[in-house]
Parts: structure tokens; C-alpha cells; sequence
């Protein structure tokens, strides 16, 4: 079987991930109701605003099959999975459900897709890459 390309698997999901700004809804009046606990929401929107930063900033990396690429990917996909069990665990903890208002589909919806994402990307990293070199020869 031949050998995938990391950028194939990685550049889309990484333009996914590029979307976790959404996570800033948290702290919106009208995106969700009054009361929510700050303790979720702050360091929710927080986490994920710096997910989708690290997710930018690797794909140019990813792109150009940079010698740093892998590095980059890697401090993405750690940050943003441990962004995921934070927020999970806060929402629970802190009882947030009752107040997520119109921003109910991020943990319905968003949340799974991003941890099976997430997923995807430790097998990616945990496999043999072409040698990347910095000039993006390959």
C-alpha cells in the first residue's frame, strides 16, 4: 500500500481546526444565556482561539513540507486535545449545558468532530513522514 502524503490528511483537518475561533461564542451575550459559569467559558474560548492560531500557524509549515512541520503539528494537536478535556471536564463540572443557548451545537456538533480529528492527527504524527527539509523540497 502506498504511503499517504501527511499533507493530504493534515492541511484539512488543520483548516478545520483554524475554525476553533467559533469557541469565543462562549464568552457572547446572545450566544449564550446569562449566567454561564465563567470558570467554562473563559478558558474555553481561550483555548480554543489558541488552537486555531497553532492550527494556522502550521499549515504554511505543513504545506511547504517544512523540517518543522511535524513539530508544529505536534504542539497544535497536544494543545488542542488537552484545550478539549479541559473544556469538557469545566462544562461539567461547572454545569454549563443549562446555558449554552444558540451555541448548543458546538459541544453537539463541533466537539466530537474535533476529537476524532484530533485523533486522526496523533496516527498521522505517530507514522514515518517523507523527509521535509526547510526549503519544502521534500
Amino acid at each position: 500500500m502506498a504511503e499517504i502524503d501527511p499533507r493530504t490528511v493534515l492541511l484539512p483537518i488543520l483548516l478545520l481546526h483554524a475554525m476553533r475561533h467559533l469557541g469565543l461564542m462562549f464568552l457572547a451575550p446572545g450566544a449564550v444565556f446569562p449566567g454561564v459559569p465563567s470558570q467554562f467559558a473563559t478558558p474555553a474560548a481561550f483555548g480554543d482561539l489558541l488552537a486555531a492560531v497553532l492550527a494556522l500557524i502550521a499549515i504554511p509549515a505543513v504545506a511547504m513540507r517544512a523540517r518543522y512541520a511535524k513539530l508544529l503539528v505536534w504542539i497544535f494537536n497536544i494543545e488542542g486535545t488537552l484545550d478539549l478535556i479541559v473544556a469538557i471536564s469545566l462544562a461539567t463540572i461547572y454545569n454549563a449545558a443549562p446555558f449554552m443557548g444558540p451555541a448548543y451545537w458546538i459541544p453537539a456538533f463541533w466537539v466530537p468532530a474535533l476529537l476524532v480529528t484530533h485523533y486522526i492527527v496523533f496516527i498521522v504524527l505517530l507514522r514515518r513522514w517523507p523527509e521535509y527539509d526547510e526549503t519544502g523540497a521534500g
